[in-house]
């Protein structure tokens, strides 16, 4: 029988989302029914509600939650009713190509739920990122619901589910920030303050918080940033050499996603340093560089896709440092909202008030 269940939609592209009645099935072969407890509400899901992302509406929008196992389908054997999870977006399938060469975090086949969820008329859902977590419960593939310890509270925990891991993970996988390196990181949201606390861990001995907000560069030293750039009163790139020893940081993290944080980035390395970007762009935004620097300044160009990670090996890892004291997860939690807030929740992200508000259910 399927589930009643409440949830925010976006029905139009740029409409406000609604609170609606959705239809949740059973969990058929290779899924689970999860009940969320929490999901935070991240930049994809506005993208999604604007269309920058596809144009396959109506979207069920949610998708960086902790919740609890209620049933799963036949063929799971590694999750029961009642375990505690993280939902991840990625969940590899162990036979792409990708995975076969042992690169399981680039998948090419990640699974999701087989059967939609719907509207109560039968109109078909589009899960965010495959999740849909705005919502009571959700139907996802099993390998998307990954154990973790129980003792972390689902709003903090929820996070890693997407921009805490992409952010710890730029800096941890993609950008292999090691001991004694210095590295740069370009907006200091959640994914950017994210990766300013991969590069602490790391053990990065000098990491530089870059952004406009004077606000968000107080937030950033919370989590491990020794200096901060405010990059509307000065030259960022000037001043991160400054901070360099006049070489530029070993390691950059563009967390913004624009044409000019991409080219400041860019020059704002060292020699034969790294560049990773994090920030989603648009999709009609381009670069241009002269290939002679290109050549010249070495080095690599990465992009990170949630942060490289595998979700089964991370997210346990990840807890356990917020458990220890290592990662503070409730610092990137600003306010706790209800399911009808979401809308809200939109229009504070836009106005940069908030690192991330979090859906309590």
């Amino acid at each position: 029988m399927p589930h009643e269940v409440h949830a925010v939609v976006a029905a139009k592209q740029g409409a406000p989302v609604e609170l609606r009645t959705i239809l949740v099935p059973d969990p058929g072969p290779g899924e689970a029914l999860v009940a969320v407890q929490a999901c935070g509400v991240c930049h994809t899901d506005l993208h999604y509600r604007d269309g920058a992302i596809n144009d396959e509406f109506p979207f069920l929008l949610g998708h960086e939650a902790a919740g609890i196992v209620e049933a799963v389908g036949p063929g799971v054997t590694d999750l029961a009713p009642g375990d505690y999870v993280v939902l991840a977006w990625r969940a590899p399938c162990g036979s792409c190509r990708s995975c076969r060469r042992g690169r399981p975090w680039y998948c090419f086949d990640s699974r999701n739920a087989t059967q939609p969820m719907t509207l109560t008329d039968g109109t078909p859902l589009s899960p965010a990122l495959g999740i849909g977590a705005f919502a009571e419960k959700t139907l996802v593939a099993a390998g998307q619901a990954v154990k973790v310890d129980p003792a972390a509270r689902p709003e903090a925990a929820g996070l890693i589910g997407c921009g805490v891991m992409a952010g710890y993970g730029a800096a941890v996988h993609t950008g292999q920030v090691g001991s004694g390196d210095t590295v740069a990181v370009i907006g200091c949201g959640g994914v950017g303050n994210a990766a300013v606390a991969g590069a602490s861990i790391a053990g990065a001995r000098r990491v530089i918080a870059v952004d406009i907000d004077e606000r968000k560069l107080d937030g950033a030293t919370r989590f491990g940033a020794t200096h901060t750039v405010n990059s509307r009163r000065t030259d960022p790139v000037e001043a991160v050499r400054e901070l360099t020893g006049g070489h530029g940081a070993d390691v950059v993290i563009d967390a913004v996603g624009r044409p000019e944080t991409y080219r400041q980035a860019f020059y704002m390395r060292d020699l034969a340093g790294t560049l990773v970007q994090v920030g989603v762009p648009a999709p009609d935004m381009t670069i241009e560089l002269p290939l002679i620097d290109l050549f010249g300044r070495g080095g690599a160009l990465k992009s990170s896709w949630y942060g490289d990670c595998l979700p089964s090996r991370d997210f346990p890892v990840l807890i356990d440092r917020h458990l220890s004291g290592r990662l503070d997860l409730d610092a990137f939690v600003t306010e706790r909202i209800t399911l009808d807030e979401v809308e809200s929740a939109f229009e504070k992200m836009h106005r940069g008030e908030v690192l991330r508000s979090v859906v309590v259910l």
